[in-house]
């Protein structure tokens, strides 16, 4: 095929063709296991971001981590007020149902969300013109002002700060939800933050009580 005519689909379609040849066909066993239902032990909460797959990050297997992946990563914090509560909804799948014993909030280097709630250049927009981003990011309005007085609105300093308290934000929202505080406090279900700096591929962990990140060795 003519690369200068290649589309999108095309490129998707010869990596699925990829995927039957070298990951479906020669792991038939575990696909039709998976026919059964699903038994993933982790819940990862990552960004949609094309630079951060979870798959890759982690190097797991189909059925192995339930993923949910959004806008830099949020965890809305627990309410029942109407609308679609799509990543609530996904958590209360993953926690009641399928019964995960951790959850992994994945926050990344060089997050696009990240760094327009820092400088809230989608404020005001209308839905459909970057409102409905500027309203999911405000999620991060009172993390913002403690970043904004130390880093200012601009610079790789005050990015990274912001980029690490969204992660940190996700996990008090997560607290918030009834089912997660509760099995949390059984020993049923950990919480665990971490970042990955797309800049040298090194993942962070967090320590909760001391607020920093350290690298994996």
């Amino acid at each position: 095929m003519n690369s200068a005519n290649t589309t999108g689909l095309d490129r998707l379609i010869d990596g699925y063709r990829r995927f039957r040849s070298s990951a479906w066909g020669p792991n038939r066993d575990r696909w039709a296991a998976l026919r059964e239902g699903q038994e993933p032990q982790v819940m990862v909460i990552a960004c949609s971001d094309s630079r951060v797959d979870p798959s890759q990050v982690f190097d797991f297997d189909p059925g192995e981590v339930f993923v949910v992946r959004n806008v830099a990563a949020m965890v809305p914090p627990f309410e029942t007020t109407p609308g679609h509560h799509g990543v609530s909804a996904a958590l209360e799948f993953a926690v009641q149902v399928l019964k995960v014993k951790e959850i992994v909030v994945l926050g990344h280097g060089m997050c696009g969300g990240c760094k327009a709630a820092l400088t809230r250049e989608l404020y005001g927009t209308e839905p459909g013109q970057g409102g409905f981003i500027a309203d999911w990011i405000a999620l991060l309005d009172d993390a913002r002002e403690q970043v904004v007085a130390k880093h200012g609105t601009t610079g790789r300093p005050a990015e990274l700060a912001m980029e690490q308290a969204g992660v940190q934000v996700s996990l008090t929202n997560l607290r918030s939800f009834p089912c997660v505080r509760s099995k949390e406090r059984s020993g049923e279900l950990r919480l665990t933050g971490a970042f990955f700096a797309i800049s040298d591929g090194v993942l962070h962990l967090l320590d909760e009580p001391s607020g920093s990140f350290a690298p994996v060795e």
